[in-house]
């Protein structure tokens, strides 16, 4: 019991390194470049021809936000085992020429909201900036990750004297509420001086930004026994992190095993790096023919492959268990969700459904399965939109958690260990369709 409470302490205390060091897209992709690296695998450029070997490692990233890792098998390969999460979370994104000055006094910054965000959450707290910029070089231009890291800009609330009602119900004007204050009036034109600086770069050499507003409020385990963390970002790093730990820790024998992250879920993915791009369709293929195989070669291969839609599930609330299905209620700590929508805002089905809980039961994992209220319109997230570029067997899967979408969610302690082993097993696991609806599930 104790070595198993250590090991979901340690995994925790990766996670929230992980969580810590990756206040955007950007810096989420490039922690898993280095963590890529040291595992031995090699990266790969889209401008340039494939060279594969069975038994390699490789990566691939688009925009700087997002990424696919993979694993070829030492024989040949009959599919692809893959498990698809994004890096991006809801946030306030800075505008260009950001300085607003308010009566000659103060110097607060324009932002627009990116996503479906909490607004309450971010005030009254302290917040940075991170992103990065796009600078003038001898050679054309070229992009540097900026982290301001430091306590730098805090959204105000009005006092409750100004507005009586303020407990009854507020509704955010993202124009008029939501803008940080920057500094005094001595704080004027220093907004991209401290970008240049904190880049290394000169002020007049930054072309473009593509910067966010971050909690400042570091990842913390919580709970009489420990039993919670808490964190900004867990939706959806938290399974970001997991399918990379399962990738590291896999030996695929007949399928490739495909880590895929993509940008922009929370805004549509309709992005050239987003769940509707070419992105996971690309590399597939390229897989396939670096490998020197044809394309009905690739097309059985999709028949033998299989997708996890890994995107973070919402928790019974404590304070609110009216708000959840009145059968399929989902706790933190009782294991990994499998999401149903009848109207398929999720992929799930019957088949995709029976064959994740195979997996789970492999990995010895524990999974419990969620559906919204009849009387409430849920979310969606991304495989149904990259099936519509690669159609595979799929299933939506996530991570229960509370208050989805604020700048600091609360998940349990033990589900991030219960995701890895299940991403371990079905990186190392196959899964063949015979056609005639019958489906094998081989392991290593």
């Amino acid at each position: 019991m104790t070595e198993r409470k250590n090991s979901f302490q340690e995994i925790n205390r990766e996670l929230l390194d992980f969580l810590d060091s990756s206040p955007t897209s950007f810096h989420a992709v490039a922690n898993m470049e280095e963590l890529l690296r040291q595992a031995g695998f090699n990266r790969l450029l889209e401008g340039e021809v494939w060279k594969l070997q069975k038994g390699g490692g490789y990566y691939v990233t688009r925009n700087d936000s997002s990424l696919i890792a993979f694993r070829i098998p030492e024989s040949d390969f009959a599919g692809f085992q893959i498990m698809a999460s994004h890096s991006d979370s809801p946030a306030l994104k800075i505008k260009d020429n950001a300085e607003i000055q308010v009566e000659k006094q103060y110097v607060k910054l324009n932002v627009e909201k990116y996503g479906g965000l909490l607004c309450a959450p971010w005030l009254d707290r302290p917040l940075s900036v991170a992103g990065r910029i796009v600078v003038r070089t001898d050679c054309g231009v070229a992009t540097r990750l900026v982290n301001v890291d430091r306590d730098l800009l805090i959204i105000p609330n009005l006092a409750i004297h100004m507005n009586r009602k303020a407990n009854e119900g507020y509704e955010f004007n993202g124009q008029k509420d939501m803008l940080p204050l920057f500094g005094g009036k001595e704080a004027k034109e220093g907004f991209l001086k401290l970008i240049a600086e904190t880049a290394g770069v000169k002020t007049e050499d930054i072309l473009d930004t593509d910067l966010f507003l971050y909690n400042r409020m570091k990842g913390t385990v919580l709970g009489l026994n420990g039993e919670f963390l808490a964190a900004p970002r867990l939706d959806d790093l938290q399974c970001v992190f997991a399918s990379l730990k399962g990738l590291l820790a896999a030996k695929p024998k007949r399928s490739v095993a495909i880590h895929c992250v993509l940008d922009n879920e929370e805004v549509g993915s309709g992005t050239k790096q987003g769940a509707d791009s070419t992105f996971l369709r690309d590399v597939l293929h390229r897989i396939n023919r670096a490998m020197g195989r044809g394309e009905e070669e690739y097309l059985m291969a999709l028949a033998s492959s299989f997708m996890v839609s890994a995107d973070n599930a919402h928790s019974i609330h404590p304070n609110q268990p009216d708000k959840a299905d009145p059968t399929n209620r989902p706790f933190m700590n009782e294991g990994i969700v499998i999401k149903y929508s009848a109207n398929q805002k999720y992929t799930t089905d019957a088949v995709s459904g029976a064959i994740f809980k195979s997996i789970c039961q492999y990995a010895n994992v524990p999974c419990q399965v969620f559906f919204n209220r009849s009387d409430m319109i849920g979310g969606s997230t991304l495989g149904n939109i990259s099936n519509s570029q690669v159609a595979l067997n799929t299933v939506d899967i996530g991570l229960p958690q509370l208050a989805m979408h604020s700048c600091y969610e609360t998940a349990g302690a033990k589900d991030t260990a219960y995701l890895i082993r299940a991403a371990q097993a079905l990186y190392s696991s196959t899964v063949c369709g015979t056609g005639n609806g019958e489906y094998q599930v081989e392991w290593e």
